[in-house]
């Protein structure tokens, strides 16, 4: 019968649960802090309007998408040049940070996404940076012969868009977990090296040559004896 204790078949690594127990503390740490940050932080809700490039009479249509990508690029700071964040009651700072303006490759369409706490205000700065791309594209159509024109106003958003304090917790967990993980990694290659540099500084003792103790008393080696002639 094998009286081998269980937990001697265990690795070494596993009989040491101090090591291991930083695992889930990382794990546990990282879903406290994303979830606080996740019920802390002001959701954001995102609003969306649609605008279009037209082109003239007698303009050509192929025109009209490659304004599209030119109005896109500078969608923010025609809108600032044009009111928009008067129109908005933002900031300057504000509407260049919270709007983005985005274009298709297949049709001369653009669309403007604005960000903020409140709903409301989400829909008003993406309806104004709108507005301003129509009016400096009616005062400029002589010369590109293109028009914006408001093709979907935003709607006001339901739900936020950022994330929520569960997902937050989730992700923060994760994070902690692979943290952790990599701790227990490092940490014994850490240590090994650590004791073969301790190692090889201790260089070997050398046994000593062999000393007579003091306070032992030497014998001398007797004295060869004197050869005698013999007698005739």
């Amino acid at each position: 019968m094998n009286t081998t204790p269980r937990r001697a078949l265990l690795p070494a690594r596993l009989r040491t649960p101090g090591r291991w127990a930083v695992l889930p503390a990382a794990v546990l740490a990282g879903a406290v802090l994303g979830g606080g940050y996740g019920a802390l932080k002001t959701p954001q809700y995102a609003a969306t309007s649609y605008v279009i490039v037209v082109p003239a009479e007698k303009s050509d249509p192929a025109a009209a998408l490659g304004f599209a990508q030119a109005y896109g690029r500078v969608a923010t700071d025609i809108a600032v040049t044009g009111d928009a964040q008067v129109w908005a009651g933002v900031t300057a700072d504000t509407l260049r940070s919270s709007v983005q303006a985005a274009t298709s490759p297949d049709a001369p369409m653009i669309s403007i996404t604005a960000q903020a706490e409140k709903p409301a205000k989400a829909v008003s700065m993406a309806d104004g940076v709108a507005r301003a791309l129509v009016l400096n594209s009616s005062h400029v159509a002589g010369s590109t012969g293109v028009k914006v024109v408001q093709f979907s106003r935003a709607t006001k958003p339901t739900a936020p868009v950022s994330p929520s304090a569960p997902l937050s917790a989730l992700v923060g967990g994760c994070a902690g977990g692979l943290l952790g993980g990599l701790a227990l990694l490092v940490r014994p290659k850490r240590a090994a090296s650590r004791g073969e540099a301790r190692h090889s500084r201790q260089a070997p003792a050398t046994p000593a040559a062999t000393a007579p103790a003091a306070g032992s008393a030497s014998v001398p080696a007797p004295a060869p004896a004197a050869h005698q002639p013999e007698a005739v």
